[in-house]
């Protein structure tokens, strides 16, 4: 790190000092299930008297994982163990930091890239320590029968939720094209959050990942592809609260390293690992509107590889089809007219079953809000099914021919030259 004037150290003073009588003032109430005081663990990060130099390098370090404990909530909407730091307190803290980091690299103007530099100061010596605190409380063969308890009796597992907050705080912090030359600093602690046992410690490890797979390039995770992979995959049937950042991850993570490999044998076995977990909970809301939402770049990625998940994936389509939700029903179709498109159908049985859920689902629209948008997206894959399967889409639409409700679309598959509808 920098040297430190004396201007950096009254800085620094006057910043902690300030923090802690805004953490002090701070309502805290130990929660009733809780082993360990979240509130005593950052006040003890914080500076008492400072008289060496080398004092001051490990009280700024604890200082700056205090307050990445503290602004790490401040856009939180779960309950946590953190809850109870209220957000401006989350926002005074990164405001310290800014400030410090200003103080050491100048130019006030440049906040955000003064405090990026500080954290990547920081990170060779943070992410190591963070890394052993979230293993500590982590299950080991030496555990007895009841694995989370034995472990949770070893070390409190609230040191670890703080540490994997702290960890996802500083990771968010650094961009690209900085954050992949810190790919070996990173990757091992975020691979201990995802094989933690607590859904809080797992949820950051994911955020974290997330952050990595937007701001690096797929050469910089090559050494690390196979083990991020199958730690994803092995989170596939984590917690419910969890599932949305499973998905958003594997999805990133999936089509940055194996975008160009479509046969990869970890695109078949990330589908029917989701499809599994799909097909448990096939009513499941929140999770089949995040998979419908986020799946889309694999399904592009994989291409003509879908086919041989038609089995599984047409079966729910079908079902979510119908639902009572018109955002779900829009979701539907536009994931299955990505399938007509990248696979035109191809050797599949389930050409009629498409065709008859699709002209049910255009009539059930007409008592839809979204009405005019549903039948737009159900007209486009009729369309798209007419001019690629020919004749067996007509032998199929015949039984709708003399249908009085769809008398729009009968006078147009009556026609010979379709006009695809923008």
């Amino acid at each position: 790190m920098v040297q430190f004037s004396s201007a950096i150290r009254d800085d620094f003073i006057r910043l902690s000092e300030s923090i802690r009588v805004s953490l002090l003032k701070t309502k805290y109430n130990l929660p009733e299930s809780a082993n360990v005081c979240i509130k005593s663990i950052l006040e003890s990060l914080l500076p008492n008297n400072i008289s060496k130099e080398q004092d001051i390098e490990k009280e700024i370090r604890d200082f700056c994982l205090c307050c990445a404990a503290l602004a790490s909530v401040e856009d939180e909407k779960e309950e946590t163990l953190l809850s109870w730091i209220p957000k401006h307190l989350s926002i005074a803290a990164k405001t310290a930091l800014e400030e410090l980091s200003n103080a050491f690299f100048g130019c006030v103007d440049e906040k955000e890239l003064n405090l990026q530099k500080l954290v990547i100061e920081l990170m060779p010596e943070v992410l190591p320590l963070l890394k052993e605190t979230i293993k500590e409380s982590s299950i080991d063969g030496t555990d007895a029968d009841n694995e989370i308890s034995a472990a949770s009796a070893r070390t409190p597992v609230g040191y670890a939720i703080v540490a994997a907050y702290q960890f996802r705080w500083f990771v968010t912090q650094v961009s690209y094209p900085h954050l992949g030359k810190l790919c070996s600093l990173m990757i091992p602690c975020a691979l201990t959050t995802l094989d933690h046992w607590s859904p809080a410690v797992k949820g950051q490890g994911m955020l974290s990942f997330i952050h990595l797979a937007k701001n690096v390039n797929a050469a910089e995770l090559e050494w690390y592809e196979d083990v991020i992979l199958d730690i994803c995959c092995r989170n596939i049937a984590s917690d419910d609260m969890l599932w949305h950042h499973v998905v958003e991850m594997l999805v990133l993570l999936l089509t940055s390293i194996q975008k160009k490999n479509p046969r990869s044998s970890w695109f078949e076995k990330m589908m029917n690992e989701m499809l599994s977990h799909l097909e448990r909970q096939p009513r499941n809301k929140e999770r089949y509107t995040a998979w419908l939402e986020l799946i889309e770049p694999v399904f592009i990625a994989m291409g003509l590889v879908l086919v041989a998940h038609f089995r599984r994936i047409f079966p729910l389509l079908f079902q979510w089809m119908h639902n009572d939700d018109d955002r779900t029903i829009l979701l539907v179709l536009q994931r299955t007219h990505t399938i007509i498109k990248l696979t035109w159908i191809r050797n599949t049985p389930y050409i009629e079953r498409l065709v008859d859920h699709l002209t049910n689902t255009y009539k059930e629209a007409s008592m839809r809000r979204a009405r005019e948008e549903i039948r737009k997206e159900v007209l486009q894959m009729l369309i798209l099914l007419h001019k690629c399967k020919g004749l067996q889409f007509e032998a199929t639409w015949n039984k709708y021919r003399d249908d009085p409700n769809l008398s729009a679309l009968t006078s147009l598959f009556g026609t010979e030259n379709i006009v695809m509808v923008a």
